[in-house]
């Protein structure tokens, strides 16, 4: 049998990948982490979902969507056309409110809104400006809005001004400056707040993605906003939020925030909203229950208490952790191999925690990504934090 060039093409670019050890196969869940989750037909306490307040397991979102389920299976069109239910706008005057914003819109998925936001503002002749660490999703907006792509290091703050004087010396035009509100991969906040100076001084835009700070940070007037909020930036000095409803939210979706007009405009101009099947009703209703219940119940605070207990009891054992106050708690280890293989002591242990290697991050930065949740015993950290450092031992036994 004659291989195919494309088959030819296909078998070399995976051996490659299982070579250097960055080959990624799915893990097999039969029910969402609680945090405690069947996977792959065994039982382990999760320490790598995205779930930060338990919010995605709560009895009370999923009575909603089985509820939100009763106006029908799918939205069955683009929101423009009649794809657009009651729930929807329900839900979004919902965002609006904890964001502090006057209007918000619905996306399929954070990816969605950040190349449809990114692509709707600026185009061939303008600047987009943007972290080096920053999520693929923004990245890959910049690159494909045929904008002058800049980028700068890690909440650099000097090599962002000159990147701003450079896009301002070209032009007299539109300069948009995207950064991620925490990182995912690190666990660290953006500067946001020297970051919102700097654009005024520069005239240019600041659209900030909540991804990971959304439903977990804020303000006092706005406790579940977002990073944005915690740095103290209203709509005006923060004009573009957007943030994920699969995270914190514990459902699907996004959304982004801001000024009615910027909504308005969004609505006409943002391709990955206007070309797209809008969100299941059931997903809305799910999605605006879990914003509720962040309102009502105490469980950033109940999320801050373990992720201080998990880092003061790692300090104990002496565990190298990163220097993130979030619900992101990488341990870089560098080595893709060493990362693998730590992971799966971990998992035999009875613990999953996400083995991260490049591209997701810098060559030489493998890391475990320990993600805390509301929903954490201190037993279960407690648990962890002896599989890991027994984990390590092996590890650096068998180098």
């Amino acid at each position: 049998m004659v291989v195919s060039s494309l088959q030819h093409f296909l078998n070399t670019c995976l051996a490659e990948r299982r070579a250097q050890q960055l080959y990624r196969q799915h893990k097999l869940l039969d029910t969402a982490p609680a945090p405690v989750a069947v996977v792959d037909g065994r039982e382990l306490v999760t320490f790598s979902s995205n779930d930060y307040l338990g919010l995605a397991t709560h009895p009370e979102v999923i009575a909603a969507q089985q509820r939100g389920a009763e106006l029908g299976a799918g939205a069955t069109a683009s929101h423009l056309v009649n794809g657009h239910f009651h729930i929807h706008q329900q839900l979004q005057d919902k965002i609006a409110e904890i964001t502090g914003r006057e209007a918000a819109l619905l996306f399929g998925s954070g990816y969605m809104a950040n190349v449809g936001v990114i692509n709707a503002l600026v185009g061939r002749g303008d600047f987009v400006v943007q972290d080096k660490l920053n999520h693929a999703s923004l990245i890959d907006g910049g690159r494909i809005s045929g904008a002058q792509y800049l980028r700068f290091a890690h909440s650099d703050l000097t090599a962002l001004e000159t990147q701003l004087q450079r896009a301002r010396k070209k032009n007299d035009g539109k300069i948009l400056l995207a950064v991620d509100g925490v990182y995912s991969m690190d666990g660290d906040i953006a500067p946001l707040a020297p970051m919102a100076e700097l654009c005024q001084k520069y005239d240019a835009w600041l659209m900030v993605d909540e991804a990971h700070g959304f439903g977990v940070m804020g303000s006092d007037a706005f406790p579940c906003a977002g990073s944005a909020a915690a740095a103290g930036l209203d709509q005006e000095a923060a004009p573009i939020v957007m943030g994920t409803l699969g995270k914190a939210a514990g459902n699907g979706g996004a959304f982004v925030a801001g000024s009615r007009a910027l909504i308005d405009y969004l609505t006409q101009f943002a391709r990955t909203y206007i070309y797209t099947t809008g969100m299941p009703p059931a997903v809305a209703a799910g999605c605006r229950r879990a914003l509720e219940l962040m309102q009502e119940l105490p469980l950033r605070q109940r999320l801050q208490q373990r992720i201080d207990y998990f880092r003061q009891r790692a300090a104990e054992r002496g565990l190298p952790l990163e220097n993130s106050t979030s619900a992101i708690q990488p341990l870089l280890l560098g080595c893709e191999k060493r990362v693998l293989s730590v992971s799966e002591l971990l998992q035999q242990s009875g613990y999953l925690v996400g083995a991260i290697r490049p591209p997701t991050v810098p060559a030489g930065t493998a890391r475990l990504r320990i993600t805390l949740s509301a929903a954490h015993s201190e037993t279960q950290i407690d648990g962890l934090l002896n599989a890991l450092a027994t984990a390590l031992e092996s590890a650096e036994a068998a180098v």
